[in-house]
């Protein structure tokens, strides 16, 4: 059973797991212990002797027959014990770089005899994208190589084998969310591991940097479990990543210059076109002129799921066999466009970002962007999906004034305001936590805190990551569940069970309609019975067969590393400093925007100004590539003079009439944009013709004159810079 955060039904039970003793069988062996810095100091005087052992994996178990670019010397310097960063565009091989090492461990121990085979360890794969993790599992389980995946699509039955071989040492390679790492007992399970974890391999990993594009705190975490869980090395996988970007990343791991591997992100076979629109320009209409002379399989990126589906729709009513494809569709639905598209020569996908991560199809004819992507990184990346099987492919650009409106939705829609700020410290440091001492455990519902605070799920995360890691508060220490309800399918095996948990579960069950009911909390306050007895028992029931079980009210855990702070003035400076971080990251992204705005407008070659941000200044490529819309025309590619308008006096007014709320200028200046907010919905104010009535202004002024408003009605005085 997953949730909004990506939990799933076994987190609580990592959770048990963490107060449950264990034999660590991980130290049986004392010529296995490594140490906490992950650079091996040694000489390198020739070539690898590990070169051999990797491309005779290559060729017996995946089949290749020899490696490309920079895939062997990256991972012979894996084999010979060292650190790496992989920085090899889309399609250019990543995943061979950790799949072969996890291969080659168990032959090198054999032939060495330096280690028993259930004490070869594992190479762990961090990966935000859980389809590409089952794709990648499925292909290597039909290599006969042991791989599993544990993430929030598992079954109960398959994550207690999966647990079971990784206890025996059976499994190659275990893959998991980065989100995995916040629970305690699925850390202590892997630092149990037979022969430990012999590779961290980091995918995505430009999400390390909070330079990167796509920033996520959670992988923070990723550097501080290799060091406690001791593992042997580490390579950090990512087609995207600025100079800046790639060296935080080796910095967070202690990989040395010598073990970043980069490669060109030039395809010579791609035709880079842009073109511009103006918000009376029929961009449907160009859009089926293109896909009428570039036939073949193509992905047409929108901004938005309902985009998706409308576009989509017009397509077909054109002619074209095109399907859309966004996180919020039906799994199984989902499932089938992408294995449709997978076999079609001629099969058109209008998606969102989540389509394409580990897409392998060589034969994409095309990638256009119908609305702008949020940074040149996300650009690179998705036009890195045409043509992997060499031939010419052509991917274009539509800028439109109108898509602005949609990237600053994004953009301004993170950043939380003063006012929700302040409430988030007010509940996380309320009094009776503020009572509580180093090593005590708290609960949160962040679903209702969330909704409370008016802080979107994503943002509360990072906030709460920023917390963790850099203020030292708490440590993330997995979730509960507040509701159980089950179905009897075996009441022999119930009524029979005479334990005292088991006897208090049955009296405080009440059954409604088809399900039964129990509160677990009321059941160990009662009974004096361990919640986490009871959590047990109903989960051996389930794995008996005896009840069918589900689990609903996530509460994250977190515990405390240090008391909480009470001073006002603390908190101030915390708050301040946190608001300062998220207007950071506000300009970040309104720059990424802008750079990619100025690299299709300059009067310049596309290709070669792709590269030259990605730090290849010395590419070897000429000045002109002659296959994109600068070299082809020698005419700038001019964006539509639209500014945005000046707001409208008389929408002010009618905005302040019909919402009264004077605490908070940002969110008004949300509603004036058309910015959705957790308080805004429960305001019911989407339907009032107010909600997106100004979103042709700018935001930011918006904002000016609803903070001047706010303090001349006395609503406050806090603003948003």
């Amino acid at each position: 059973m997953s949730s909004d955060y990506d939990l799933a039904s076994e987190d609580e039970a990592d959770l048990i797991a963490a107060t449950t003793p264990s034999v660590d069988k991980k130290r049986k062996l004392d010529d296995i212990e490594t140490g906490n810095d992950l650079t091996v100091k040694k000489v390198n005087t020739g070539p690898s002797p590990s070169i051999p052992l990797a491309n005779r994996v290559l060729r017996e178990r995946f089949g290749l027959p020899s490696f490309r670019l920079k895939q062997e010397a990256a991972i012979a310097r894996i084999l010979d014990g060292e650190s790496a960063t992989v920085v090899f565009p889309t399609g250019a091989g990543k995943s061979i770089c950790y799949q072969v090492p996890a291969v080659a461990f168990r032959i090198q121990d054999q032939e060495t005899g330096s280690r028993a085979p259930e004490f070869s360890g594992v190479t762990l794969v961090i990966s935000p994208l859980i389809a590409l993790m089952k794709d990648q599992v499925d292909a290597l389980l039909k290599r006969k190589i042991n791989a599993a995946v544990l993430n929030s699509s598992v079954s109960r039955d398959h994550y207690l084998a999966t647990q079971e071989d990784l206890r025996l040492g059976r499994l190659d390679m275990l893959y998991c969310a980065p989100e995995r790492l916040n629970s305690e007992g699925f850390i202590a399970s892997l630092k149990a591991i037979p022969g430990g974890i012999r590779l961290l391999a980091v995918d995505e990993a430009h999400c390390i940097s909070e330079w990167g594009h796509s920033f996520r705190p959670d992988y923070l975490k990723i550097a501080r479990f290799a060091q406690e869980a001791k593992v042997e090395r580490v390579v950090c996988l990512t087609a995207t990543a600025t100079p800046k970007v790639a060296q935080d990343i080796c910095k967070a791991f202690n990989i040395p210059s010598e073990g970043l591997f980069t490669t060109t992100v030039y395809r010579p076979n791609l035709r880079l076109l842009a073109q511009t629109s103006t918000t009376h320009t029929d961009d449907v209409g160009r859009l089926a002129s293109f896909l009428t002379k570039h036939p073949g399989p193509t992905i047409i990126y929108v901004t938005i799921q309902k985009g998706a589906e409308m576009l989509a729709g017009e397509l077909v009513a054109r002619g074209f066999q095109a399907r859309p494809y966004h996180a919020g569709m039906n799994t199984d639905v989902r499932t089938k466009t992408q294995d449709n598209f997978l076999a079609s020569g001629k099969m058109i996908v209008v998606a969102t970002i989540a389509f394409g991560m580990g897409i392998d199809k060589p034969n994409i004819r095309n990638v256009v962007h119908f609305d702008i992507p949020s940074s040149i990184e996300s650009y690179s990346q998705q036009i890195g999906r045409a043509g992997r099987d060499g031939l010419p492919s052509t991917c274009l650009f539509n800028l439109s004034t109108k898509d602005f409106y949609l990237r600053n939705i994004f953009t301004y829609g993170d950043r939380p305001s003063d006012r929700s700020l302040r409430l988030l410290f007010k509940d996380i440091c309320s009094p009776e936590r503020q009572n509580l001492k180093a090593g005590d455990i708290f609960e949160v519902s962040l679903y209702h805190q969330s909704r409370d605070v008016d802080i979107g799920p994503t943002t509360l995360g990072i906030l709460y990551a920023h917390l963790e890691l850099h203020y030292k508060l708490f440590r993330s220490a997995g979730a509960l569940y507040t509701d159980y309800k089950y179905k009897p399918q075996n009441s022999r095996l119930i009524s029979s069970d005479e334990s005292p948990s088991a006897r208090a579960i049955v009296r405080a069950s009440v059954t409604k309609g088809k399900w039964t009911q129990v509160s677990l909390d009321d059941v160990a306050t009662s009974t004096g019975i361990a919640r986490m007895d009871l959590v047990r028992k109903m989960d051996e029931w389930n794995e008996r067969g005896a009840i069918e079980l589900e689990k609903r009210g996530v509460l994250n855990t977190y515990r405390l590393e240090k008391p909480l702070p009470s001073d006002q003035e603390e908190i101030d400076i915390m708050i301040k400093e946190l608001d300062a971080g998220m207007a950071e990251k506000e300009r970040q992204d309104l720059e990424r925007t802008t750079a990619l705005i100025d690299l299709v407008t300059d009067k310049k070659c596309f290709s070669r100004s792709l590269a030259e941000y990605f730090g290849e200044s010395g590419v070897d490529m000429p000045n002109e590539c002659g296959h994109c819309t600068w070299c082809e025309t020698h005419e700038q590619v001019v964006l539509p003079d639209e500014p945005p308008q000046p707001p409208d006096p008389e929408k002010i007014k009618r905005i302040l009439s019909v919402v009264k709320v004077r605490d908070d200028p940002r969110l008004l200046a949300k509603i004036a944009f058309g910015i959705k907010s957790p308080r805004i919905g429960a305001m019911k104010i989407y339907n009032t013709g107010v909600f997106e009535s100004m979103n042709v202004c700018d935001f930011m002024e918006l904002v000016r004159i609803f903070t001047e408003e706010c303090a001349r009605e006395g609503g406050g005085s806090h603003g948003d810079g």
